[in-house]
Parts: C-alpha cells; structure tokens; sequence
C-alpha cells in the first residue's frame, strides 16, 4: 500500500489535487487528523481494504496538525511507504482565490496575516516534501497534467473508460458521455433458437458478428474512439462513458460492448465493461 499525504498553503488547490487522486483510482479523504493516519494504514494494510490511499492534511486540523510529522515516522516504523505532496501559492493569488470565494482564512480573518503564520506553521513539513507544486499560475487543467506527470501515472491509465450496453426500451444511459444506437444491426431476437440467448452466449455473438456491416461499425467506432482519447486526455478527462444501446439491451448492444472493450484493452487502454439491462 503507498500513501499520499497532501499538504500545503490554504487556498493552493488542496481539494483539487485531491479530486483528481480520486480519479486516479486513489481512495482519498479530506481534512484527516493526522493522528488518524498510522492508524487507517494498519487497518487497510491488514484488510488489503485499498492500495492506494490520499489524504489532506492540513491547518484547519488545528492543534491535529502538530501530529503530522510524528505520524510520519509512525509510518516508518511500520515499513508503509508514503509520500507527502505540498502544494503552495503565491500570497498575490492566495489573497485573489480568497476574495473571489469570499471566505475567510482558517488562521486568520485578516488574509495577508493568516498566509504569514500559514507559511511559518508549514515550513517543516514543506522540507519533508517529495513533490513541491506551486500552483499560482496553473489552471485546473494543468494542475492535473501536473499530478500525473509527478506521479507517472500513464496515459492510459489516467483515463477510465467505462462501455455500458443498456436498452433504448428502458431509457436511455443518463450518465454517458457518447451514445452509439445499434437497433440497425440484424436482431437475434427474432431467430427462434437465440431469442432467450443473451448477448454473452456464443451463439448470439457468432450470429451479430458474421455480418460485415457489424465488423465495419466495430472498426469505424474504435477508430473514433482512439481518436478522442487521447484528445479528452488534454483536456484533464479522468473518466470517460460509452453507451452501446438496441432496443432491449439484451442481444446486440452486449455483444457489440463486449468486443468494443476487448479491442480497446488489446490497445492498451483501462477499459470496464458492464451490462445495464441483460438481465
């Protein structure tokens, strides 16, 4: 188990780095008492609960904070492998992120004065650091390019996608981001002996695949698809929906989610493919 303890300046993008762990497959937990933290490892340690864990830690701990660097070392003693990422701004942009939320510092009402005790109460964990992010001129974007970079998360791994079959009949995937409709392909449902056959069966899945015009539509899909990935990778897309819909979600969107995801895993890429409505 390897753990990532966030920390930083208030106001430095905690929450957001923290929000794109937990797309990375992170199990992530925010504003922990570092107390807390030797403790959660040995229970997920023993449990093999998680494998990667996130956590915040930071000021608004208050007198918890004092704990960090001790639970650290507890860590130590108990040969669990952690890093700690802080991330840090600007006063100038601190103070302009603070204005625009119109909340106050944890330490202090007076902006300028909390960033001061802030920076002076951080200063020894900020050189305990494994990765420094500063973050003044980064957007959300590039903040995310910047963990995984850090990190050295792969590509392909940086993106989940998730290929769902699922019947037009019983409404359409609500949470997709690209929808394909294959009621034009030949309907298994009306030869007798596949009818009760779902599209896992060997027999369905011969029949929808022997016509080329479900080959050639198969082929013309992945070529979008590797197309976008890559693409919606620049743009910080962590998760991406593809739904495969026929009209009851039981023969041909099965099938043709099954081989959409088998091509796309061959090609490298994190792919889960699930059924909404086979039954």
């Amino acid at each position: 188990m390897e753990i990532l303890v966030i920390t930083g300046m208030s106001g430095a993008g905690k929450s957001q780095a923290l929000n794109v762990l937990e797309d990375l497959g992170y199990f992530a937990m925010d504003n922990l008492p570092p107390a807390l933290i030797p403790k959660f490892a040995e229970i997920a340690s023993v449990a093999n609960y998680v494998s990667k864990v996130c956590v915040v830690v930071d000021v608004r701990s208050g007198k918890f904070f004092d704990d960090l660097l001790s639970s650290l070392a507890k860590l130590e003693e108990m040969n669990i492998d952690y890093k700690v990422m802080f991330l840090e701004a600007r006063e100038d942009v601190v103070i302009k992120r603070y204005k625009e939320l119109r909340r106050p510092h944890p330490l202090n009402q007076s902006i300028v004065k909390g960033y001061k005790e802030e920076k002076q109460i951080l200063k020894n964990i900020k050189s305990r650091a494994d990765y420094l992010i500063d973050t003044s001129d980064l957007s959300n974007q590039e903040l995310k390019k910047a963990i995984r970079e850090i990190l050295k998360i792969d590509k392909e791994d940086a993106l989940k996608i998730s290929i769902c079959s699922f019947g037009f009949k019983n409404g359409i995937l609500k949470d997709a981001d690209l929808v394909f409709d294959v009621r034009f392909l030949p309907n298994p449902f009306y030869i007798p002996e596949l009818k009760h056959l779902d599209g896992e069966s060997e027999e369905t899945k011969k029949y929808v695949m022997s016509y080329d015009v479900t080959k050639e539509f198969i082929n013309k899909c992945v070529d979008m698809l590797t197309f976008l990935i890559p693409n919606y990778l620049k743009e910080g897309k962590t998760v991406l929906v593809v739904g495969i819909g026929c009209t009851g979600g039981f023969h041909r969107s099965v099938v043709i989610a099954n081989e959409i995801g088998r091509v796309l895993k061959a090609l490298g890429n994190n792919v889960t493919v699930t059924h909404r409505d086979k039954g």
